[in-house]
């Protein structure tokens, strides 16, 4: 069957950089006005118009490659650290040392922080503390002595920047951590389908192969020895689980990566199936089987995966019971629900030995049964007395038919 994988992406950073983007080219046209409005009192304005004229075709021309931390490289940020440098240091220039003294705005005047800003979002705390440690340095240059206005615009640059760096770095983690949690559940969902595959196919097979070749005798019963330790080796590989790959993102630009693989159900239609029709061929001699007059109605997938637990359900019956015990299968068409129950006139299951069956690998009520309602955002509930026969209950929600639907409504669907 054709698979296909989805990639999720999760960053915190991508609305950081859009408001970067937006940050620098409304800080440009501020510190263009603030020289409109007091171009007169300059010592050099032609300085700072042609400061100006660079400042604005350097903003609007990077604006891609403030779009991600991938383009926002190493080169461009230390080339735009450098313009908002030049920029503090041409205003002894171009203004007047009456207004620099008095505290007169710079020539890039809060365009800087951008500049600073670019180095957090791009490398952290260390990063932002080496750039608005240069820019702390140019302003005390600048202004010629450490007046307090300077000062506490340094220190707020300097904090603000910081702060911003390490949550940054915090939020990377973060994500980092999550996209890890997603590729061990989504592993461990695949582990439960798979286990359940080879629960109603290869270990069933090899159990009776073990039982015939004890009661044949002969090679046969070496056959079945055989098949005997390959079953119990088996069930240790499932019941032990996968270890999923570690998938950490792959491009820092794009934030930190989840890989999910999807395959396509069989029935490429979404109507949904009548369950009677899946249900009846379980019907027989010994197995009764109850329904309503009306069709009980299921999304496919979620009608197979009922079925197929129904049928571990009979195949218990047949193992423990015997093949003489007999079964009925009442099937419930609630309004919110569907109902499946299956009961036999077994022997019954003693107290805890489901819970040591689990113990030992044997994951036929654990997976077959209980993990495919699990799945289906149902339940599935075992009542049994010594002596008075097995009773399995399975619910079905009709409201998306699954968990998976349920958060992708919720929009957090990140299944295999």
């Amino acid at each position: 069957m054709a698979k296909r994988e989805r990639v999720v992406r999760m960053s915190v950073e991508l609305p950081l950089w859009r408001a970067l983007t937006a940050y620098r080219v409304l800080t440009m046209v501020y510190a263009i006005g603030l020289f409109v409005t007091a171009h007169e009192k300059f010592a050099r304005p032609w300085v700072a118009i042609a400061y100006y004229a660079v400042l604005a075709v350097w903003t609007l021309a990077t604006l891609p490659r403030v779009r991600n931390a991938a383009c926002c490289t190493k080169g461009f940020l230390a080339a735009d650290l450098t313009i908002a440098l030049s920029g503090i240091l041409l205003t002894l220039v171009a203004d007047s040392p009456e207004r620099i003294e008095s505290g007169g705005p710079t020539l890039p005047s809060i365009w800087t922080a951008g500049s600073v800003l670019a180095f957090a979002i791009k490398g952290g705390w260390r990063w932002a503390a080496l750039a608005s440690s240069l820019v702390a340095v140019v302003n005390l240059i600048e202004r010629g002595s450490p007046a307090r206005d300077t000062v506490h615009n340094v220190i707020l640059v300097w904090v603000a920047s910081i702060a911003i760096g390490y949550v940054v770095e915090v939020a990377r983690a973060s994500e980092r951590t999550l996209a890890r949690a997603l590729e061990i559940e989504a592993a461990t969902r695949e582990r439960e389908r798979l286990a359940r595959d080879i629960h109603d196919g290869v270990l069933q097979v090899l159990a009776m192969v073990q039982r015939r070749g004890a009661v044949i005798g002969g090679e046969a019963a070496e056959l079945g020895r055989l098949a005997g330790e390959q079953e119990v080796a088996l069930r240790t590989l499932v019941s032990g689980g996968l270890v999923p790959v570690s998938r950490a993102s792959e491009d820092a630009a794009e934030g930190a990566v989840v890989r999910t693989v999807e395959e396509p159900d069989e029935d490429t239609g979404d109507e949904p199936v009548d369950l009677r029709a899946l249900l009846a061929p379980y019907a027989g001699a010994r197995v009764s089987l109850a329904e309503p007059g009306a069709p009980v109605r299921l999304a496919p997938a979620a009608a197979r995966e009922v079925a197929a637990a129904v049928g571990a359900a009979l195949d218990n019956v047949r193992k423990h019971a015997g093949e003489q015990a007999r079964a009925w299968i009442l099937v419930e068409d609630e309004p919110d629900e569907v109902i499946v129950t299956v009961r036999d006139d077994g022997p019954g299951i003693p107290e805890g030995r489901l819970a040591q069956a689990e113990g030992e690998g044997r994951l036929g009520v654990a997976l077959s049964i209980r993990g495919r309602l699990r799945d289906l955002g149902g339940s599935a509930d075992v009542v049994s007395v010594p002596g008075q026969g097995t009773e399995v209950e399975l619910r079905i929600p009709r409201a998306g038919n699954g968990p998976d639907e349920t958060k992708d409504a919720r929009g957090k669907a990140e299944r295999r």
